[in-house]
């Protein structure tokens, strides 16, 4: 019974359960289903910020 609850601590431990991403990393806005975009396994709200968050690094590198 012990040895049980040992493994099943360390299966918990193991898998850390993943965050639900629920705003859009470029404009910080809650993401809504229906105008969800999906690019490179991250969402964001539409194409356009998606295409910003892209640009953006590249404009802070030169």
């Amino acid at each position: 019974m012990a040895t049980e609850q040992a493994q099943n601590a360390a299966q918990a431990e193991a898998k850390p359960k993943e965050e639900k991403q629920t705003n859009c990393l470029s404009c910080n806005k809650p993401i809504r289903k229906i105008r969800r975009y999906y690019r490179d396994g991250k969402f964001y709200c539409t194409k356009k910020c998606w295409s910003n968050f892209i640009k953006k690094p590249k404009a802070e590198e030169k």
